[in-house]
């Protein structure tokens, strides 16, 4: 696994953490949970973006 995947869950694992972490205390703090969220979210999308679609693996297939 190479270190901008890991990178990329490490920061899905933290934003979620900080996420429940603003979200479950009594006096919320908004801006941790936005950071929380914002950092969950970079995460999410690095991830996303190697991730081929289905049709384009289909079209790969199919002219093999």
């Amino acid at each position: 696994m190479n270190i901008s995947k890991t990178l990329s869950y490490v920061m899905i694992l933290i934003g979620a953490m900080v996420a429940i972490y603003a979200k479950a205390q009594v006096n919320q703090n908004e801006y941790i949970l936005i950071g929380g969220i914002v950092l969950l979210m970079v995460g999410v999308y690095r991830i996303s973006r190697n991730i081929s679609s289905k049709s384009e693996r289909e079209n790969d297939n199919e002219s093999q």
